[in-house]
Parts: structure tokens; sequence; C-alpha cells
């Protein structure tokens, strides 16, 4: 993240907003899920976030 974060002041943001991008992306999944499927994907199953 900080080679990114560094490499963007070079490359006019680019990378940062891609990381934005996809922040917002997996906020909306996140949000979307229902509780109970929520739960089960991530505390039961125990998958990664991202």
């Amino acid at each position: 993240m900080l080679l990114i974060f560094l490499f963007g002041f070079i490359l006019l943001g680019f990378p940062s907003m891609v990381i934005g991008i996809i922040a917002f992306v997996e906020f909306v999944i996140y949000l979307s899920k229902s509780d109970e499927e929520f739960e089960q994907t991530y505390v039961i199953d125990k998958k990664v976030w991202f």
C-alpha cells in the first residue's frame, strides 16, 4: 500500500483511485449481504477479507 501511495504522486493519483474503486466495490458487497449470509461466509467459513 505504501508503494502504491508513493507511486500515486508520480502517476497523478491513478493508483490511489484504483484502490478507492476496489474499496468501494468491497463496501457495496459487504453492505448488500444479509446478516446470515455474512456470518456464514466470514465467521463460520472464515473466508479472508478481500
